[in-house]
């Protein structure tokens, strides 16, 4: 039945990424979430859903997880917030010790700005790499360089790294200067003026999300890391999706033994909680903003939330259900699960690829496979799906025609199983 404030969402609120005429059409009912616990999402008519893309990829240990409500409730009773600027908490220090911590025991990322989203952890490393090169000696350095169909963020300077056009929504010209890669071929093709120019990197490391969970070819960033630091240009690494177990290790990047000179966090950060963004780098870039106040070395950026206290409890508390549980001692037999319950929708005719890395999948749904055809964007075949998904009891969101199947890490075997084989189900309704 309807909800009671279905008609006031309708009348008063903006969603992102939603397409607002048929949202608002007097037809459509949108789903009201009430409550979550562990891997299922209940509306407000007390149906569940298996939350199939991590509630927008950010949910790790399930909804409520009891470790984390009560780290977050305690924080709450004693220090919600408290300003960062010029100001310190304990919480923040004993975070930022353990983030340094786990890139390894002989990492250079020893340094850690807090923020508040992806985007700005992107926005901070940008900000950094762009500065230390204008304030140490090499003022040229003022280009950036990312990768087709990349996709960073939505604050201009992220989106201006974006590959991807709908993205975007701004002209080109606007946002930092980007050289746009395909691989490491063009890589290596880089006219000398253009690489003594660059400022800094940035990729997606094993995997790229919106761009329809492409993943990189193996080796490429290993490839990326070496190319950098023979140029001497700052490698950034967007862990924004792929961090806290997403593709098998804590971190995408240490399956290819690559530490950057940025990496930025966000989403699994708090456990999928309450919002927290962290940009670890190095004690290079660090002593690099160093100088009297009168000099203007100062990174001056920042938000009223950084460091956020209740974000730092819920993060701390995420990290200790890490060690607790063994959740990386769980992903391979998790991994192994998906692999096998994709596999049905290989025999599908509609299906033209499935990519897996960790406990990510994307599902290419083509009008033909041979000739390769796509659907045309009028049918909207993977809302369409994602559509009937939900009248299965399966929750989640794809790109354009890729549908996206992203289980919490806590979802057991057979839950993972229960999502695919709901999706298998929604996908033959549509298209057979």
């Amino acid at each position: 039945m309807p909800h009671p404030l279905a008609e006031t969402e309708k009348r008063h609120l903006w969603h992102p990424f939603t397409p607002m005429q048929p949202w608002c059409a007097p037809e459509h009912q949108p789903l009201m979430i009430v409550e979550g616990r562990g891997c299922e999402l209940i509306d407000a008519d007390g149906r569940a859903y298996l939350d199939g893309n991590s509630s927008i990829w950010t949910n790790i240990h399930g909804h409520s997880h009891p470790r984390l409500v009560a780290a977050i409730q305690q924080q709450a009773a004693q220090l919600s917030h408290s300003s960062f600027l010029g100001l310190t908490h304990p919480l923040a220090a004993e975070l930022a010790q353990r983030l340094c911590a786990a890139t390894g025991p002989d990492s250079p990322l020893q340094r850690v700005f807090f923020s508040d989203n992806g985007s700005t952890a992107i926005e901070s490393a940008v900000r950094m790499a762009l500065q230390y090169w204008a304030q140490n000696g090499q003022p040229q350095r003022t280009q950036l360089a990312a990768f087709d169909r990349a996709y960073h963020g939505d604050t201009l300077g992220a989106v201006s790294l974006g590959g991807i056009a709908a993205f975007r929504g701004v002209p080109d010209h606007v946002g930092y200067p980007v050289t746009r890669l395909t691989g490491l071929e063009n890589l290596h093709a880089l006219p000398e003026a253009t690489t003594r120019q660059l400022a800094a990197i940035v990729i997606e490391p094993l995997i790229q999300g919106a761009a329809g969970m492409r993943l990189w070819p193996p080796g490429l960033l290993r490839g990326l890391a070496a190319w950098c630091r023979e140029h001497d240009v700052f490698l950034i690494l967007d862990e924004v999706m792929t961090g806290f177990g997403r593709t098998g290790s804590l971190f995408a990047c240490q399956q290819e033994g690559v530490i950057p000179d940025f990496l930025a966090l966000a989403k699994g950060l708090t456990g999928g909680t309450v919002p927290l963004a962290a940009t670890l780098t190095t004690e290079r870039v660090f002593q690099g903003f160093l100088g009297l106040p009168e000099e203007e070395r100062t990174f001056y950026y920042g938000h009223s939330y950084t460091a956020y206290p209740l974000g730092c409890a819920a993060a701390l508390a995420s990290l200790d259900v890490f060690e607790e549980e063994h959740v990386l001692a769980q992903l391979p037999a998790k991994e192994h699960a998906l692999r096998q319950a994709l596999e049905p929708f290989s025999q599908l005719p509609h299906v033209a690829e499935i990519r897996q890395c960790g406990l990510i999948a994307g599902i290419d749904l083509v009008a033909s496979r041979e000739p390769l055809r796509p659907f045309p964007p009028a049918a909207r075949l993977g809302a369409r799906v994602c559509q009937a998904a939900r009248d299965e009891g399966l929750l989640t969101r794809p790109i354009r025609d890729t549908l996206v199947l992203m289980p919490p890490l806590a979802a057991t075997e057979i839950q993972i199983q229960e999502m695919a084989a709901r999706l298998l189900r929604a996908t033959h309704r549509v298209i057979t």
